[in-house]
C-alpha cells in the first residue's frame, strides 16, 4: 500500500478498499490526536496503526481514507460502432455502464482519443471498448503513457496491457511450457517463400493475421495448392508490420471456447461458432454463441494461464480450441475483450464484484 503526501496544510488522499465503509478525517499530529466519523475504526487494526505512523511522519497533514464510490472512474470506449447486440435481455455495450452508475460508482464514459478529455481528473480508467487501438497503435501507446504519467490507475494494469497488445506474447507463453496453436512469426518486410511454412506447420491450409490486430482485420486463409499465386498478397501485407501464421485448425468449426475470469476468478464459458463456410466466429460475420458448462479439468487448465499471466487483472478471456482431449490456446485477451456478460446469470455481478475489489485494493 502506498500513499501520496504533500506539504503541511495541503490535502493527502489515501484510497483503500479495505476501508470501503470507513472515512477517517482529522488532523494527525505527532501527538496522535485522531478524530474519526466511524466507530468502526477499531475493526481495522492494520490501518489504525498505519494512520498513527503516518501521522507521526507527516505532522500537520490531513489524511482521508475514501470509499470506492468517491473515486472518479473513466470507462474507456471508442468513437466507432459497438456492433454486439442484446442477448438474454442484456446489452453489455449499452447497459453495463448505467448499471455501474446505479450502484454508486462515479464512472463516466470517455473516448480514449478524445483530445478534450482532462485525464488528470480521473483516479482510475477501465478499458472496455477501445476497439480501434490496433488501427491507431502508436497513438494508443502515447495515450497510455500520458495516462500513466497523470497517475491514473488502469484496469487492466499498464504492463499487462502493453504486453498483450502484440501477439508476440504467445511466444513467451509457449516458451513457458503452455500449449498454444502452433505459430510462426514473420517480421515486417518478409519476402520469402510460402511453401516451407506449410511444411513447417504440417498443414495444407494456413491462416495469417497481424500481430497487432482485432476483428479479423487483414486476416487471410492460404492454401498450399495456390501458394505461388498468394505470395504477392502476403508480401504486400508484410509491408504493414509483423504477422503471425498458424495452421488453419479444423476444430474451429466445432467452436472456439472462451473462458472468462474476473479478478482472477472463473466466471463463465461460451463457445463461438462460425457460420457454415466461414472461419470467423465473431457475430458480425454471422457467428453464433452458445453457453457451456465445461468439465472442471478445462476450467483448471484455463486458470493456469490466468495464474501465470493475469492473476491480478480485472478481466481476462482465455480463447482456444479443443484438440482431441486437449485445450490449446489461441489467444489470451487482456486488453479490450468482449466479456459476454449476458450469457451467464451471475456474470454482471462477478464483474462488478471484481471491480469493487480492485478499487478497494488500490491506493492513490
Amino acid at each position: 500500500m502506498s500513499f501520496k503526501h504533500t506539504r503541511a496544510d495541503e490535502t493527502v488522499q489515501a484510497r483503500s478498499a479495505t476501508v470501503s465503509t470507513l472515512i477517517i478525517s482529522g488532523m494527525f499530529y505527532s501527538g496522535l490526536d485522531i478524530s474519526a466519523n466511524s466507530t468502526g475504526l477499531v475493526d481495522y487494526p492494520f490501518l489504525y496503526k498505519l494512520i498513527i505512523n503516518l501521522g507521526a511522519l507527516f505532522p500537520n497533514t490531513r489524511f482521508y481514507l475514501l470509499k470506492p464510490s468517491s473515486m472518479k472512474i473513466a470507462y474507456i470506449s471508442y468513437s466507432g460502432a459497438l456492433k454486439y447486440g442484446t442477448a438474454n435481455n442484456f446489452n453489455e455495450n449499452t447497459e453495463l455502464l448505467p448499471l455501474l452508475q446505479s450502484r454508486g460508482l462515479d464512472i463516466t464514459s470517455e473516448i480514449w482519443d478524445d483530445p478534450k478529455v482532462d485525464w488528470a481528473k480521473y483516479d482510475v480508467a477501465v478499458l472496455k471498448t477501445p476497439w480501434d487501438y490496433h488501427q491507431k497503435f502508436e497513438q494508443f501507446n502515447h495515450w497510455l503513457d500520458h495516462l500513466e504519467s497523470s497517475n491514473v490507475r488502469l484496469f487492466n494494469d499498464y504492463p499487462v496491457v502493453r504486453w498483450n497488445m502484440d501477439k508476440h506474447y504467445l511466444q513467451e507463453i509457449e516458451q513457458s511450457g503452455f500449449e498454444i496453436i502452433p505459430s510462426v512469426f514473420l517480421s515486417k518486410g518478409w519476402k520469402e517463400e510460402l511453401a516451407p511454412l506449410f511444411e513447417r506447420l504440417a498443414t495444407d491450409k494456413l491462416i495469417i493475421k497481424p500481430c497487432v490486430s482485432g476483428g479479423s482485420k487483414d486476416t487471410l486463409i492460404l492454401n498450399k495448392a495456390t501458394a505461388d499465386k498468394d505470395i504477392d498478397s502476403v508480401v504486400k501485407l508484410l509491408e504493414k508490420g509483423d504477422f503471425i501464421i498458424q495452421p488453419m485448425m479444423s476444430q474451429i468449426q466445432k467452436g472456439e471456447w472462451s473462458f472468462i475470469f474476473f479478478g482472477g476468478k472463473y466466471s463463465h464459458t461460451i463457445i463461438k461458432k462460425p457460420k457454415e463456410g466461414d472461419f470467423r466466429v465473431q457475430q458480425i460475420f454471422g457467428g453464433s454463441i452458445e453457453t457451456v458448462s465445461p468439465d472442471q479439468i478445462y476450467i483448471d487448465e484455463a486458470e493456469r494461464y490466468i495464474s501465470r499471466y493475469a492473476k491480478d487483472s480485472l478481466y481476462a478471456r482465455v480463447d482456444g480450441l479443443m484438440v482431441g482431449e486437449r485445450f490449446m490456446l489461441m489467444e489470451l485477451e487482456l486488453v479490450e475483450p468482449f466479456l459476454y456478460l449476458s450469457y451467464h446469470p451471475q456474470a454482471v455481478d462477478n464483474y462488478y464484484s471484481a471491480l469493487i475489489e480492485k478499487l478497494n485494493l488500490i491506493s492513490i
